[in-house]
């Protein structure tokens, strides 16, 4: 996520914060401070990254139980709402979504439990109703908003971890492309509630969790649905043969004048033999405008790291292959590696929103594409 500092790398994942997190602190220090001098402002600061630490111990609780199936967790990130663990693949067993999404909400309780009963921390419907008040004392306070975090995380709005468990469970007798649909309409009604209570009582962070419920909810909804349409779907369907390229040797220059006259967006660049080295884009070229010029060869700032999947397959080796490298585009080609065209994500979403089948008739639309798979937990 852009905006972001790695503070920490743990299990394998990277811990970031994001810049409006140190935001959040600092107005909280200043109005604390404002509020109750020095001694009330350290006081919230410590708190609120003892509430966060406490996040992203519940994230990492995810990303410990994934790895058990074989799932990696790129990287973790700390937003004012909560957390956001990115693993590299949704389980798709629906047992092994119910242990991942437990997982978390398990970790606030052995915390909550270690400060019940070691630190003699005291919660109760007054210690989770007045978090801010530092005369109950910072253990207690934390023990409830670690109750807090268990309870509000079960709520079952998709994709929040009571969501996903809802969504496993409905997966067994219906499917997980139905599952996911029925999850994410109640996850969307219930961030509905959430935005309405969040402006009726001036609670703006009540009000972005709810958007970001709701939109998480319609992504992967989109990411079901192309999960489904990609295993039945024959790879050239979305392939898109139909380009202008560059050689080895052409410049952002050339980039820019094939951009000024095709509708492209994007550029491979093929050596001589017809095989891919990379492909140049719009954002590639702008920068390279505004940085080393016109003349800067394609082959320096060009996209790399394109994976290859052979033609005549299913569409989902492509989906796969852009999902676990964490690119947008994907590059088919024939038997002896030769690049034959390639698969985009923008074109996958054209090709979602179309609903087309197999046999490349229009059918009901299966929504758009959506990369990911973001678990996020709210503080």
């Amino acid at each position: 996520m852009s905006w972001s500092l790695t503070i920490a790398r743990v299990a394998g994942s990277e811990i970031r914060i994001h810049v409006t997190f140190l935001l959040l602190l600092a107005w909280i220090g200043i109005a604390s401070y404002l509020d109750g001098g020095a001694d009330a402002a350290i006081d919230s600061v410590l708190f609120v990254i003892a509430v966060f630490a406490c996040v992203a111990l519940h994230e990492l609780g995810h990303a410990l139980a994934a790895r058990r199936y074989g799932i990696t967790t790129p990287d973790i990130t700390l937003l004012p709402i909560g957390g956001l663990a990115r693993l590299s693949r949704i389980p798709e067993r629906p047992s092994e979504e119910i242990f991942i999404a437990l997982a978390g909400p398990a970790v606030n309780v052995v915390i909550a439990a270690i400060l019940i009963l070691f630190l003699g921390a005291r919660v109760g419907v007054v210690e989770v109703a007045d978090l801010e008040n530092p005369a109950l004392g910072f253990a207690a306070r934390l023990a409830s908003v670690n109750v807090f975090l268990v309870l509000f995380n079960l709520i079952p709005a998709f994709p929040m971890d009571g969501g996903r468990v809802l969504r496993a469970a409905l997966s067994y007798r219906l499917g997980r492309r139905r599952a996911t649909e029925i999850a994410a309409t109640i996850g969307q009604g219930l961030a509905f509630v959430f935005g309405f209570i969040g402006l009726f009582q001036g609670n703006a962070i009540l009000v972005f969790i709810a958007i970001f419920v709701f939109l998480a909810a319609q992504a992967e909804a989109g990411e079901a649905g192309l999960t489904e349409a990609s295993r039945r779907l024959p790879i050239d369907r979305a392939v898109i043969r139909s380009f202008e390229a560059l050689g080895p040797q052409s410049t952002i220059d050339d980039g820019a004048d094939l951009l000024l006259r095709t509708t492209q967006h994007e550029f491979p660049v093929l050596d001589g033999a017809g095989r891919l080295r990379g492909i140049l884009t719009r954002n590639d070229m702008i920068k390279s405008y505004r940085g080393s010029g016109p003349s800067t060869p394609a082959v320096d700032v060009m996209t790399t790291g394109i994976p290859s999947v052979p033609a005549g397959g299913t569409l989902e080796t492509a989906v796969k292959a852009m999902r676990d490298d964490g690119v947008p585009y994907a590059a088919v080609v024939d038997k002896d590696g030769r690049f034959v065209g390639y698969v985009s994500q923008e074109n996958l979403a054209e090709l979602m929103m179309l609903g087309l089948d197999a046999e490349g008739e229009a059918g009901a639309p299966v929504g758009r594409a959506a990369g990911g798979g973001p678990w996020g937990s709210t503080g």
